[in-house]
């Protein structure tokens, strides 16, 4: 997946506004359910909201962050308090529901 750039990254995080968190990660942290979950809701959706509901520290909710970007093969949009977007493109390029602008909006 190429790196996005920041007009896109700007994009995805309004239209992920007023989405709901559909992945949640609890006291265990990273598990093989975790990274099914998450691999299904970005093969669903596109993109996801993940939300933080045991681990309150920074440090270890980017842990967890880079461990999903790099299995999960996708991107992280935000982190914002406990709720972290990501992004990943649908492999069948027919089923994809996103598609961005060319240029940045000015």
């Amino acid at each position: 997946m190429d790196e996005l750039k920041g007009f896109q990254k700007r994009y995805l995080r309004g239209l992920a506004h007023n989405l709901k968190p559909v992945v949640f990660v609890g006291q265990k942290g990273y598990t093989r359910t975790l990274e099914k979950a998450m691999d299904d809701a970005l093969d669903h959706h596109e993109l996801v909201k993940l939300k933080f509901n045991e681990f309150k520290e920074k440090e270890k909710k980017l842990e967890l962050i880079e461990k999903i970007e790099k299995t999960v093969s996708c991107e992280r949009i935000h982190l914002i308090g406990h709720v972290a977007t990501f992004f990943r493109w649908q492999s069948d390029p027919e089923k994809r529901k996103i598609s961005f602008p060319q240029t940045p909006s000015p």
